[in-house]
């Protein structure tokens, strides 16, 4: 698939990735309707293509996302709001429940809903320089877009409070101490580092990621009881894949594995 633009994206698949930028620069970013559906409309298409692997969201110009267009805001009636974060919060959910990867790479800055889109991906690379801010105080608001629910669990309620509280900015070294960010590049070869990141991610055995989200996602929600038998039960399925096989020969030849992509149900 080549490069197409709609909805204020580009979406672009390359070697098992989707590589998906928020385009409206000149808002920085900041979410429209038309932005939200099509966010979802790419997940559902990286959900049903077995040829993409991973999904990587990234924005285009100066920054990642100011999150909410602050240009329609003042106006809206409650009815509006609910509903706007409605569509919002279908987005995130189809993030959860996409069984592959989504890495999130930030630039600039990730604001608001921005921050949150990047909190609901999998992982989040960022550029040197880049910043992170819960700004929803500033306007009188509280955060939406799963804010309240990613970042306590991350760095825990106070000093998830303090940002929410405070619309202080953090540097992408700053989070990266904080468990927030997985890796800091140089912004000269940010584009490289992620593709690089990316491409790993995407030639390794897919079929046991998409059971390492689910499973990891599951443990805040269940006991310990129950994701041991989860366990269990997945690795009962992962032995006898050709993945497993593969990884067990490449160990034993001293050579890197040549995963294949092949398919099979979740548990």
């Amino acid at each position: 698939m080549g490069v197409k633009q709609d909805n204020h994206l580009l979406v672009n698949v390359k070697e098992g990735i989707m590589h998906v930028t928020l385009n409206r620069p000149d808002s920085l970013n900041a979410f429209s309707p038309s932005m939200i559906t099509g966010l979802k409309e790419a997940i559902e298409e990286a959900k049903q293509d077995e040829a993409i692997r991973v999904v990587v969201l990234s924005g285009s110009g100066r920054s990642f996302s100011a999150g909410g267009d602050v240009k329609t805001m003042g106006t809206a009636e409650g009815i509006d709001a609910y509903n706007h974060i409605g569509e919002l919060n279908e987005l995130i959910i189809a993030m959860r429940d996409l069984e592959k990867p989504i890495i999130a790479a930030v630039h600039g800055f990730a604001a608001g809903a921005g921050f949150n889109l990047a909190l609901a991906s999998d992982l989040i690379l960022a550029a040197e320089g880049s910043n992170f801010v819960m700004s929803f105080s500033q306007v009188g608001l509280v955060s939406d877009g799963g804010g309240s629910y990613f970042l306590p669990r991350l760095i825990g309620p106070h000093l998830a409070k303090e940002l929410f509280f405070t619309a202080e900015p953090i540097t992408a070294e700053k989070a990266y101490k904080l468990g927030i960010v997985n890796h800091v590049y140089p912004l000269d070869t940010f584009e490289e580092s992620v593709f690089a990141f990316a491409s790993k991610i995407a030639n390794g055995p897919t079929q046991a990621y998409r059971f390492i989200k689910k499973i990891t996602n599951q443990s805040f929600t269940s006991s310990l009881d129950e994701i041991l038998e989860q366990e269990r039960i997945t690795q009962a399925t992962l032995v006898t894949t050709e993945d497993h096989r593969e990884g067990v020969r490449a160990f034993k030849e001293k050579r890197k594995p040549q995963f294949h992509k092949e398919h099979i149900q979740s548990t």
